[in-house]
């Protein structure tokens, strides 16, 4: 039997790995036959919160955005979505974004389907609307290469535009394709791993990392990331964008 002590996780000042060894489950109120993992949070330092929710074949998310922003990608299963009047029946690979100020309901899911979710306080901007609800599919946005190397591809999921002040995109990496620099910016990001496995370097520090693991990292810690294996390795991640670094 494995030492109970042993875990891939890691929780630092501006980063953090989180494994699914290590995971305890939430109650959220509203959210009803289902796992909650919360995964990355205010209370770690982060700027958003990240969830992982698993349904039962009863399972039922209902709520009503306020100050913040969601979004919801079907890692596996499906479910029917229903935002502001307007139903969908989402499956994997595909999501919905939830401006603020909106009702929804996830319900009739199939057993053991997987939603992530992004919460991000919403930052309005002045002389910009608060974006719409929005449906889409992964699989009919185009993945062209990143900064020119055909090992990796970049699909942006929500609109490029200054109403939105979040993004969240899918990066893959081919076996052996890696990020080109050593990162170092303002956006903070938090993720998922869909697929594969490689090793990130995090503020100078090593870690192996494989699907179902999710990475915070905070504002300037620096990052790059290679992929390792036989197959792609693929993930879904989350930066803030198009607003003033401070109050002016």
């Amino acid at each position: 039997m494995e030492i109970s002590a042993l875990t891939r996780s890691v929780v630092k000042r501006n980063h953090a790995i989180i494994s699914p060894d290590g995971y305890i489950n939430s109650r959220v109120p509203g959210w009803e036959n289902c796992t909650v993992n919360v995964i990355i949070n205010e209370q770690m330092g982060a700027n958003l919160c990240q969830t992982l929710i698993t349904l039962t074949e009863k399972g039922e998310l209902t709520g009503t955005t306020q100050a913040s922003q969601l979004f919801f990608y079907v890692i596996q299963g499906q479910v029917s979505a229903t935002v502001d009047g307007e139903t969908r029946k989402l499956s994997q690979g595909q999501f919905v974004y939830i401006p603020i100020g909106k009702v929804y309901r996830f319900e009739q899911p199939e057993t053991n389907t997987q939603l992530l979710s992004f919460h991000k306080v919403y930052e309005k901007l002045d002389g910009y609307d608060v974006p719409p609800v929005l449906f889409g599919d992964a699989a009919t946005i185009e993945g062209p290469t990143y900064l020119g190397d055909p090992a990796l591809r970049l699909q942006v999921l929500l609109p490029d535009t200054l109403a939105f002040d979040m993004a969240v995109n899918i990066f893959t990496y081919d076996p052996g394709g890696h990020l080109p620099f050593v990162e170092t910016h303002i956006m903070e990001h938090g993720l998922i791993y869909l697929q594969g496995q490689g090793v990130y370097m995090l503020d100078q520090e090593w870690y192996p990392i494989k699907k179902g693991d999710s990475i915070w990292m905070a504002p300037y810690c620096q990052q790059w990331f290679t992929a390792m294996g036989k197959e792609p390795a693929v993930y879904i991640y989350y930066k803030n964008v198009n607003r003033f670094p401070t109050v002016i």
